[in-house]
Protein backbone atom coordinates (compact mmCIF):
# COMPACT_ATOMS: atom_id res chain seq x y z
CA UNK A 1 0.00 0.00 0.00
CA UNK A 2 2.80 2.63 0.99
CA UNK A 3 4.01 2.00 -2.85
CA UNK A 4 0.85 2.93 -4.31
CA UNK A 5 0.76 6.21 -2.23
CA UNK A 6 4.45 6.67 -3.79
CA UNK A 7 3.70 6.09 -7.40
CA UNK A 8 0.90 8.46 -6.73
CA UNK A 9 3.04 11.37 -5.40
CA UNK A 10 5.37 10.53 -8.06
CA UNK A 11 2.37 10.96 -10.67
CA UNK A 12 1.43 14.24 -9.36
CA UNK A 13 4.86 16.11 -8.44
CA UNK A 14 5.82 15.49 -12.52
CA UNK A 15 6.04 18.63 -13.80
CA UNK A 16 4.94 16.88 -17.13
CA UNK A 17 1.38 15.72 -15.00
CA UNK A 18 1.00 19.10 -14.01
CA UNK A 19 0.77 20.29 -17.05
CA UNK A 20 -1.76 17.30 -18.33
CA UNK A 21 -3.80 17.73 -15.11
CA UNK A 22 -4.12 21.53 -15.71
CA UNK A 23 -5.56 20.95 -19.26
CA UNK A 24 -7.69 18.32 -17.84
CA UNK A 25 -9.16 20.68 -15.34
CA UNK A 26 -10.01 23.14 -17.84
CA UNK A 27 -11.51 20.99 -20.36
CA UNK A 28 -13.89 20.31 -17.59
CA UNK A 29 -14.49 23.34 -16.51
CA UNK A 30 -15.47 24.66 -20.13
CA UNK A 31 -17.44 21.65 -20.64
CA UNK A 32 -19.51 21.75 -17.06
CA UNK A 33 -19.75 25.76 -18.00
CA UNK A 34 -21.12 24.72 -21.46
CA UNK A 35 -23.96 22.16 -19.95
CA UNK A 36 -25.18 24.48 -17.67
CA UNK A 37 -25.40 27.30 -19.55
CA UNK A 38 -27.31 25.12 -22.48
CA UNK A 39 -29.99 23.40 -19.37
CA UNK A 40 -30.16 27.20 -18.16
CA UNK A 41 -31.34 28.33 -21.57
CA UNK A 42 -34.07 25.69 -21.63
CA UNK A 43 -35.18 26.54 -18.38
CA UNK A 44 -35.58 30.21 -19.78
CA UNK A 45 -37.47 29.55 -22.33
CA UNK A 46 -40.02 27.06 -20.83
CA UNK A 47 -40.75 30.09 -18.31
CA UNK A 48 -41.60 31.68 -21.21
CA UNK A 49 -43.85 29.01 -22.97
CA UNK A 50 -45.54 29.18 -19.71
CA UNK A 51 -46.29 32.97 -19.11
CA UNK A 52 -47.68 33.56 -22.41
CA UNK A 53 -51.31 34.71 -21.93
CA UNK A 54 -54.24 33.50 -23.39
CA UNK A 55 -54.79 35.58 -26.66
CA UNK A 56 -59.10 35.47 -27.50
CA UNK A 57 -59.32 36.93 -31.27
CA UNK A 58 -62.29 39.58 -31.46
CA UNK A 59 -63.90 41.07 -34.71
CA UNK A 60 -64.35 44.56 -34.53
CA UNK A 61 -66.94 47.08 -35.79
CA UNK A 62 -67.14 50.79 -35.53
CA UNK A 63 -64.75 52.90 -33.38
CA UNK A 64 -61.90 50.73 -32.16
CA UNK A 65 -62.88 49.65 -28.47
CA UNK A 66 -60.78 47.63 -25.85
CA UNK A 67 -62.59 44.99 -23.94
CA UNK A 68 -60.94 46.56 -20.38
CA UNK A 69 -63.02 48.17 -18.03
CA UNK A 70 -66.46 46.59 -19.19
CA UNK A 71 -69.57 46.18 -16.79
CA UNK A 72 -71.77 42.80 -16.86
CA UNK A 73 -74.94 42.72 -17.49
CA UNK A 74 -76.13 42.83 -14.08
CA UNK A 75 -74.27 45.93 -13.79
CA UNK A 76 -75.62 47.49 -16.16
CA UNK A 77 -79.38 47.06 -15.65
CA UNK A 78 -78.43 48.63 -12.51
CA UNK A 79 -76.88 51.64 -14.27
CA UNK A 80 -80.56 51.97 -16.81
CA UNK A 81 -82.77 51.35 -13.30
CA UNK A 82 -81.25 54.60 -12.21
CA UNK A 83 -81.56 56.31 -15.44
CA UNK A 84 -84.78 58.84 -16.38
CA UNK A 85 -86.59 58.95 -19.68
CA UNK A 86 -83.80 61.37 -21.66
CA UNK A 87 -80.73 60.38 -19.38
CA UNK A 88 -77.41 59.67 -21.18
CA UNK A 89 -74.15 57.90 -20.09
CA UNK A 90 -71.19 57.09 -21.34
CA UNK A 91 -70.85 53.42 -20.77
CA UNK A 92 -69.48 49.89 -21.88
CA UNK A 93 -70.94 46.47 -21.49
CA UNK A 94 -70.31 42.77 -22.69
CA UNK A 95 -73.24 40.53 -22.94
CA UNK A 96 -74.47 37.63 -25.07
CA UNK A 97 -76.87 38.86 -28.68
CA UNK A 98 -80.04 37.62 -27.60
CA UNK A 99 -81.51 38.71 -31.10
CA UNK A 100 -80.41 40.77 -34.48
CA UNK A 101 -82.01 42.46 -37.39
CA UNK A 102 -82.57 40.09 -39.90
CA UNK A 103 -82.40 42.16 -42.55
CA UNK A 104 -79.41 44.39 -42.13
CA UNK A 105 -77.77 43.81 -38.89
CA UNK A 106 -78.50 47.13 -38.20
CA UNK A 107 -79.59 46.59 -34.83
CA UNK A 108 -79.32 43.87 -32.08
CA UNK A 109 -81.11 43.11 -28.77
CA UNK A 110 -78.74 41.74 -25.40
CA UNK A 111 -80.18 40.33 -22.49
CA UNK A 112 -79.67 42.17 -19.25
CA UNK A 113 -81.43 39.77 -17.25
CA UNK A 114 -83.78 37.15 -17.75
CA UNK A 115 -87.29 39.45 -18.77
CA UNK A 116 -85.32 42.87 -19.61
CA UNK A 117 -83.49 43.73 -22.23
CA UNK A 118 -81.29 46.80 -24.29
CA UNK A 119 -82.45 47.43 -27.90
CA UNK A 120 -78.46 48.51 -29.49
CA UNK A 121 -78.36 50.66 -32.41
CA UNK A 122 -75.32 51.93 -33.99
CA UNK A 123 -73.51 55.39 -34.11
CA UNK A 124 -74.67 57.19 -37.49
CA UNK A 125 -75.81 53.95 -38.85
CA UNK A 126 -72.11 53.46 -39.87
CA UNK A 127 -71.38 49.98 -39.33
CA UNK A 128 -73.87 46.35 -38.85
CA UNK A 129 -73.73 43.05 -37.44
CA UNK A 130 -73.71 40.07 -39.25
CA UNK A 131 -76.90 37.94 -40.10
CA UNK A 132 -75.82 35.14 -38.05
CA UNK A 133 -74.21 37.05 -34.50
CA UNK A 134 -76.95 35.20 -32.70
CA UNK A 135 -75.47 33.94 -28.88
CA UNK A 136 -72.41 35.31 -29.51
CA UNK A 137 -70.35 37.51 -27.05
CA UNK A 138 -69.75 41.09 -27.59
CA UNK A 139 -68.51 44.32 -25.36
CA UNK A 140 -69.98 47.24 -26.64
CA UNK A 141 -69.23 51.10 -26.45
CA UNK A 142 -71.53 54.03 -26.51
CA UNK A 143 -74.31 55.89 -24.89
CA UNK A 144 -77.06 54.16 -23.04
CA UNK A 145 -80.31 55.93 -22.07
CA UNK A 146 -84.08 55.34 -21.57
CA UNK A 147 -86.61 56.42 -24.38
CA UNK A 148 -90.29 55.87 -24.81
CA UNK A 149 -90.57 54.15 -28.33
CA UNK A 150 -93.58 54.51 -30.50
CA UNK A 151 -95.82 51.93 -31.80
CA UNK A 152 -94.95 52.37 -34.94
CA UNK A 153 -91.14 52.03 -34.50
CA UNK A 154 -91.97 48.53 -32.38
CA UNK A 155 -93.85 47.72 -35.29
CA UNK A 156 -90.83 48.12 -37.48
CA UNK A 157 -88.35 46.19 -35.27
CA UNK A 158 -91.02 43.12 -35.27
CA UNK A 159 -90.63 43.10 -39.06
CA UNK A 160 -87.35 43.21 -39.11
CA UNK A 161 -86.72 40.39 -37.02
CA UNK A 162 -88.86 38.26 -38.92
CA UNK A 163 -91.81 38.19 -36.68
CA UNK A 164 -95.20 37.30 -38.39
CA UNK A 165 -98.18 40.11 -38.89
CA UNK A 166 -100.70 38.90 -36.32
CA UNK A 167 -97.39 39.34 -34.20
CA UNK A 168 -96.80 42.65 -35.04
CA UNK A 169 -100.74 44.02 -34.97
CA UNK A 170 -100.97 42.74 -31.39
CA UNK A 171 -98.19 45.50 -31.07
CA UNK A 172 -100.13 48.15 -29.42
CA UNK A 173 -98.91 50.62 -26.95
CA UNK A 174 -95.36 52.15 -26.83
CA UNK A 175 -93.02 50.94 -24.49
CA UNK A 176 -90.23 52.12 -22.18
CA UNK A 177 -87.18 51.11 -23.48
CA UNK A 178 -83.44 50.91 -22.46
CA UNK A 179 -81.34 51.79 -25.41
CA UNK A 180 -77.53 51.96 -26.52
CA UNK A 181 -76.08 53.52 -28.85
CA UNK A 182 -72.55 51.95 -29.68
CA UNK A 183 -69.74 53.62 -31.03
CA UNK A 184 -67.81 50.15 -31.12
CA UNK A 185 -68.12 46.82 -30.82
CA UNK A 186 -66.35 44.13 -30.17
CA UNK A 187 -67.53 40.39 -31.17
CA UNK A 188 -65.77 37.14 -29.59
CA UNK A 189 -64.78 34.63 -32.97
Amino acid sequence: MPMSILNFLTFVVNPLNIYKMKKLIKFCAVTLLIFAACKNEKAANKTKQDVKPEIVAFDSFGAKITKDAALNSDEMLLKFNNLKVGDTINVKFASKIKEVCSKKGCWMKLPLDDTTETMVRFKDYGFFMPLDSKDREVTIEGKAFVQETSVKELQHYAEDAGKTKEEIAKITVSKKEFVFEANGVLMKK
